[in-house]
């Protein structure tokens, strides 16, 4: 089913209150530790440099599963300028299926999963998903919205934020 106008106005204005609220003062990111499927463990300060999409996540959210094809073609189109995106999924999401979610949906970020909790405790809190966080190159939070995302404006945000 295709999302209303409405529910897509109010996404979009919340992405807009989110991005005009992260202007001023951003607060910095903790420095969170994760790891990825693959196994390797790394930390958020590894990003840094990078604008960097969060993206709290689970499989059984729909408008989660149905954003990750265009999270991952603003992955590949942004990414040689600097962007990057994380995948966060929630600590009650099976472990298997995230793993076999990221593998079917060729997934070209990062993916981690929060079996504790911490990550969305840490960088929130988060407590319903879809919940992104956008992160400057100084790693400070630009912006933080809960909901379906407008990509065009995602688009330009990150646009802005790689010409800082």
């Amino acid at each position: 089913m295709k999302p209303s106008r409405a529910s897509a106005l109010l996404a979009s204005c919340a992405l807009v209150l989110a991005m005009l609220a992260g202007c001023g003062g951003r607060r910095q990111a903790p420095d969170v530790g994760y790891t990825l499927l693959d196994g390797r463990p790394a930390r958020l300060s590894d990003l840094r440099g990078h604008v960097v999409l969060v993206d709290f996540w689970s499989t059984d959210c729909a408008p989660c599963v149905a954003e990750m094809p265009q999270l991952a073609r603003i992955w590949r189109r942004l990414s040689p300028r600097g962007f990057d995106a994380l995948a966060v999924s929630m600590r009650y999401d099976p472990p298997t299926l995230v793993s076999d979610f990221a593998q079917r949906r060729h997934l070209p970020f990062g993916v981690a999963i929060d079996l504790t909790g911490d990550i969305a405790a840490r960088l929130g809190p988060v407590d319903v998903t879809p919940t992104w966080l956008l992160i400057d190159k100084r790693g400070r939070i630009a912006a933080r919205w809960i909901g379906r995302t407008n990509f065009d404006l995602l688009e330009r945000q990150v646009d802005a934020l790689l010409r800082e």
